[in-house]
């Protein structure tokens, strides 16, 4: 039978920490992100990571309250204007084995009412690593047409993210890939319901999805140097 890992009590949660986003009202209610949120998202880690080591053994699943998979509730304020204590969301991000942080290939996970969404990709790499992804980009276009085109990959993802205003020094503005080649995020997401990750067996369609971006995946893997 499959197995459900997340119940409609982790939306509703989190729908009343965005009314209440106070770290007295948090306090008062920390049972229920436990019960509700951070534990079913340990649980979920934890069954992922076999079904992730057979799309990539190079990626990881850590079901660690600090420094694993799930990003915490709590928000960095120190240089925000906004000062909420909380997110009002909850993430899990699927590393890379030689990413240092989040900006390195990897699996996401985003949970929040009415805005969830599975990404994969890499997310506002350094200018350095940027310039690697587009020197591969240029000279294997067949490879990267093949990742982002298909409709195996397209049929579910579609990239995003920001893109340079013009094209970037030393590449052809006439490149036929030259929108590729200008993108300072190289991301893709597909949205998800409230309904499908409260079912059972989501986890199950969760991997499936990443398995489709797997091209993509070892596309970026292979551009800045680390193995697929």
């Amino acid at each position: 039978m499959a197995k459900r890992h997340f119940t409609p009590s982790l939306f509703r949660f989190l729908k009343d920490l965005d009314a209440n986003n106070e770290r007295e009202w948090f306090g008062e209610h920390k049972d229920r992100y436990l019960d509700s949120v951070q534990e079913p998202a340990m649980e979920f880690i934890i069954d992922f990571k076999p079904k992730l080591e057979k799309i990539s053994p190079h990626f990881t699943a850590e079901a660690k309250t600090v420094g694993g998979s799930l990003f915490r509730i709590h928000r960095d304020t120190r240089f925000s204007k906004d000062k909420t204590p909380y997110k009002q969301n909850t993430g899990m991000q699927f590393r890379h084995e030689s990413a240092k942080d989040a900006h390195a290939p990897g699996f996401y996970l985003h949970l929040q009412p009415g805005e969830s969404f599975a990404g994969v990709g890499l997310w506002r790499p350094e200018t350095k690593v940027a310039y690697q992804i587009r020197e591969y980009i240029a000279e294997h276009p067949a490879e990267w047409k093949k990742a982002t085109r298909g409709k195996r990959f397209t049929d579910v993802w579609g990239l995003g993210g920001e893109s340079l205003v013009r094209p970037p020094k030393g590449f052809d503005p006439d490149d036929p890939l030259i929108d590729d080649l200008k993108r300072k995020d190289f991301i893709a997401s597909t949205r998800l319901t409230q309904k499908q990750i409260t079912s059972e067996g989501f986890i199950d369609e969760y991997a499936k999805l990443n398995k489709r971006a797997a091209p993509f995946m070892e596309v970026l893997c292979n551009a800045v140097g680390v193995p697929f």
